[in-house]
């Protein structure tokens, strides 16, 4: 069952295409993709993402694979993950009957690519099963074909980067199999029957098994055709599979960090913890003044990166927005000041707020706007101003629906910036990704 647009309109793709390789890596992945254009086939890569767990340790009635992280559910991050690299063509996800329906939604609604569904099994082994069973039959109606090289991933590892990607899937290439290890954090002990220490493991002489795994196909599907029922209830390593029914040694690749899997209630604050901090590393903001015109929003601007050292702050014209912005969102930026400079209505934001909802950029993450505006308090009597600025309280309501928050800031300052721009000084705390509308004086 395939889900999901080949092509066309969808949401930005955060970060450009190689996003996290390091110099080495980067040049492996240029290779891995250009090997057709050298005389020769470029390996085809699909991966198998088992999504039918019921999440018991989590402790709540979802699957924590289903269990919303900033109002979006966890598999829809492993998912934008996985999608994101080029070189992987299909990916199946294999989910309950009971879940089928929830999971066909997130797709459409995500708008998620080169997805196809099947039926778990019973246990995560036979999911796995079903979805090489899905990779490996030439269906009448399937756009799935037989993969050269099958990556194997966990639905509930969400922060899986292309380089690990990369070099499981090489090393498979070469070896048959390959997994992504970790080092051990606690030892390891076995107990005897009675409840007493047995004996211990040397730390440094283990590692622990993490995700993803690649596999040359044939290996893997031969693996599983052969394996026991026991292992199939009971087994939860792929790479024991190859060695025993195979005898393919799997290369061992050190991972990251981030290859952690949510497991217990606690880790989903720990992921969206995490997911907050990575789409707070940009603020833009947006003007229409010239370049060389000055005016107190500049004033703004070089405060906001006096301050704020630790974000990475630019800047753009809205009257380019659209090339401007393609740019930005190239660049993850989800956070966004709109200096509304040549107006005293909402005009600049409006802009701003038009293309955003063009760009589908809010679709998988919320996107903050601070709109802007400036009074001198010399010309326009502060309550006249207030009481027409909190329009902006209709379009925060409005534009919350589609996963923006605006709000507004006022800045009221005397004329003496003309005079001298080093007398004004304005402190602003951005607070990125808050969910109540308001304006700030």
């Amino acid at each position: 069952m395939e889900l999901g647009p080949p092509g066309g309109a969808g949401p930005a793709e955060p970060g450009p295409r190689l996003r996290g390789l390091r110099g080495d890596d980067r040049a492996a992945s240029a290779a891995w993709l250009s090997e057709a254009s050298a005389g020769r086939r470029a390996p085809s890569v699909a991966a198998v993402l088992p999504a039918g767990g019921s999440g018991e340790r989590m402790g709540v009635p979802t699957p924590k694979q289903f269990c919303p992280v900033l109002e979006r559910p966890l598999i829809s991050y492993t998912l934008q993950a996985l999608e994101r690299v080029c070189w992987i063509k299909d990916i199946v996800v294999a989910v309950t009957g009971e879940n089928m329906e929830v999971m066909k939604g997130i797709v459409q609604r995500y708008q998620h690519k080169r997805i196809s569904l099947v039926e778990a099994g019973v246990t995560r082994h036979r999911s796995i099963f079903n979805g090489l069973k899905a990779l490996a039959e030439d269906q009448p109606n399937s756009k799935l074909c037989r993969p050269e090289v099958v990556i194997i991933h966990d639905a509930v590892r969400p922060f899986v980067e292309e380089d690990v990607l990369l070099k499981v899937a090489i090393a498979a290439k070469e070896h048959g199999a390959a997994g992504a290890i970790r080092p051990l954090v606690s030892t390891v002990i076995s107990p005897s029957a009675d409840g007493c220490l047995d004996h211990s493991l040397e730390r440094t002489s283990h590692r622990a098994s993490e995700m993803p795994q690649a596999f040359l196909f044939d290996v893997i599907y031969e693996a599983y055709q052969q394996c026991s029922d026991y292992d199939l209830e009971f087994g939860t390593e792929c790479l024991q599979l190859a060695l025993k029914y195979c005898h393919t040694k799997a290369k061992l690749v050190e991972g990251s960090p981030d290859l952690w899997k949510v497991t217990y209630k606690r880790d989903l604050y720990a992921a969206e913890s995490i997911i907050k901090e990575r789409i707070s590393q940009q603020i833009c903001i947006l003007m229409d003044a010239k370049e060389d015109e000055e005016h107190v929003g500049r004033c703004l601007e070089e405060m906001l990166k006096k301050e704020l050292n630790h974000v990475k702050v630019t800047s753009g014209a809205l009257c380019h927005a659209g090339r401007d912005l393609q740019q930005i969102i190239l660049e993850q930026c989800y956070n966004f000041v709109c200096v509304n400079v040549m107006t005293s209505d909402f005009e600049e934001t409006r802009k701003l707020l038009n293309a955003l909802e063009e760009s589908n950029l809010s679709i998988l993450y919320p996107v903050v706007v601070i709109s802007v505006h400036f009074l001198d308090y010399k010309l326009v009597p502060f309550g006249q101003k207030m009481e027409h600025l909190m329009q902006i309280k209709e379009f925060a309501k409005e534009v919350k629906k589609r996963n923006i928050l605006l709000c507004g800031l006022l800045i009221y300052y005397p004329q003496l910036w003309r005079q001298d721009m080093r007398t004004l000084e304005v402190r602003v705390y951005v607070r990125p990704h808050t969910t109540q509308p308001a304006y700030c004086c």
